[in-house]
Parts: structure tokens; sequence; C-alpha cells
């Protein structure tokens, strides 16, 4: 990853800001040299870890309000987009409020960064955008989505493409894998939900036979990827550019569980299992090799390395 250095500090406006991933990537842009501002309705977010990783300010609002969220990014370099509607099961339960959040909050992102000084802007999107289509995922993948939620991620990324070509916004995309680590205590990912049962004393809830695969990825990895496209976002024209950041290692989720009573030695984690949902991907890693050669990015932690560093985080947070 190559070091920019500028006259005066970029400033970035971060939407949710205040949430798991935004709060871990505040520390990240000030240590390589940007001044973050959030952007946060704190239904779910925490304002006083944001300020502690080292956002400036907190502007309260929410994404779908356009208003509020142009005025926001009225005097920042580059906007990344990370507020969004997460749950997949979810999304198939209430499709409207999903896609409202996530396709009507993307659009407000990429006009008010359009309106305003802003040179560029990051999408947050999922591998959940390729849905069935056979791993690794990669950006030359067909996208064949499963669920309004991935269906939603991927109009966000044709908007992304559009607003570039139309308006002469640079725009990338970053697809994220599975994302863990600490100030994730009240996402629904399963490792959060995985730490949270444990330390609760509850039984773990693994839905089919286990088999299903994700690629994991720490929040400190993802984060350094973010800051080294937004650096390139900032530096090149680029056009909707999609990138994958995971590991590019295929984990099931049986083995997710085998490493997780590794790390809880000293309790006694039982495993439930229930029927598969309709909309789960079997398979899904990524392909990083556009990552790597484009971001000059590399992920650095190990599963195991990653999940210790978590637990450890939740015990201090959360219980004993």
């Amino acid at each position: 990853m190559f070091t920019l250095h500028y006259a005066t500090e970029p400033t970035v406006l971060v939407t949710g800001g205040c949430g798991f991933i935004g709060i871990n990537l505040g520390r990240h842009l000030v240590q390589q040299g940007y001044r973050p501002l959030a952007y946060d309705n704190l239904k779910t977010g925490s304002a006083e870890p944001a300020l502690a990783s080292g956002y400036a300010e907190i502007a309260l609002g929410d994404i779908l309000d356009s208003e509020s969220l142009t005025y926001a990014a009225r005097d920042v370099d580059a906007v990344v987009h990370l507020a969004a509607h997460t749950g997949v099961s979810e999304s198939v339960e209430d499709p409207r409020h999903d896609l409202e959040a996530n396709v009507g909050g993307t659009l407000n992102a990429l006009l008010a960064a359009r309106d305003g000084s802003a040179e560029c802007l990051v999408l947050a999107s999922s591998n959940a955008a390729l849905g069935s289509a056979e791993p690794p995922a990669s950006h030359t993948v067909v996208p064949h989505p499963r669920s309004p939620y991935g269906a939603g991620k991927l109009a966000g990324e044709a908007l992304c493409a559009a607003f570039a070509t139309s308006y002469g916004l640079r725009t990338a995309v970053l697809r994220f894998s599975n994302v863990y680590g600490p100030h994730s205590e009240h996402k629904q990912s399963v490792v959060a939900r995985f730490m949270t049962r444990i330390i609760a004393g509850r039984p773990l809830v693994v839905y089919g036979d286990g088999q299903q695969t994700r690629d994991f990825i720490h929040v400190d990895d993802l984060c350094r990827g973010i800051v080294a496209t937004l650096d390139l976002a900032r530096n090149k024209t680029p056009h909707g550019e999609v990138f994958h950041l995971g590991t590019g290692v295929e984990t099931s989720v049986s083995d997710l569980v085998e490493l997780m009573r590794e790390l809880f030695a000293d309790r006694d984690v039982a495993v439930e299992h229930s029927p598969p949902r309709a909309e789960e991907v079997t398979r899904s890693y990524s392909d990083i090799s556009c990552a790597r050669v484009e971001l000059g990015w590399e992920p650095m932690m190990s599963l195991r390395e990653g999940l210790a560093a978590t637990r450890d985080w939740f015990l201090a947070h959360n219980g004993t």
C-alpha cells in the first residue's frame, strides 16, 4: 500500500461511521492522514467509541434524509458510504424497507457527493450481490442475487458506475466478504452471534448441516483495504470498478464452530441445528487478486489470530 502526503488533511465523510466497521475505520483513516467525519442516525451505532476512534465530528442524520446528508457532505473531499440495512433474512421479510435503505440511501450518498466538493465516493457492497454464482466471488462473475439485500447492493453498484460516467464522480465499489472483529456486538453476522451466545452460556445455532462456507476477514484488514481504495480513487479516475476484500480462504461453519470451541476451551460450547435458510448461499469466498494488484493490499491476519483478538474484545466488553 502506498502512502500519500497532503498539505492539509483531506476530509472524509463516513456514512454509518458510528457502526461496527465505521468505528474501526476512523482509527485507520486518522493513521493515514485523513480527517474523518461520521454521519449516523445512531439507531444501532454508538457515538462515544466513534469519537474515541478519531472522528472529528458526528453529524446526526439518516441516509434517507437527502437534505441533511447533502449538508453534511458540503465541504468534504471524499465520501465512504457504509450505512445500510444489512440483514439478508430481514430483506426477504420486508424487501421494501431493505431496498429503500440500500438503494435510496446509496442514491442520496452519490447525490450528496456529486453536489458537494467530494472528489470521489467509495461504496461498501457485498458478495451477496453475486448470490448463487459459482465461487470464487470476482468482478468477472455474472451476478445472480438470491435475496432483496443482494439485489439492492447490485443496484447500488450500478448507480456508482452510472454516476462516474454521467457526472464525472470518481467511484469505487468494495464487495466485502464476512467481516468480524471488535465493536460488532450488535451485529447478526455468524462470528458476532457465536461470540455473544458463548459468553451468555447459550448454544450455537447452525443452520443446515454446517457445511456452508464463508470467507472471514478481520475488520482491521478490511479497513486497510478501504483506505487503499480511497487513496486510489482520489488519484485516479475509477468508473465504479469493483474490488473484492476478503482472504480468499473458504471456511465452513462447522470448522468455525471447532475454532470457537478451541478458543473457549474453558466453556461447554453446545450446538443446535435449525433448518437451512432458503435465501442462504451454500459456498462463498473471494478472489482478491484484483485488490492485490490495483490497491497494493493484502490481508494480514489469520482467522485463528483474528478470532482470538475478537474473543478478547468481547470478553472485555460483554462478559467474563
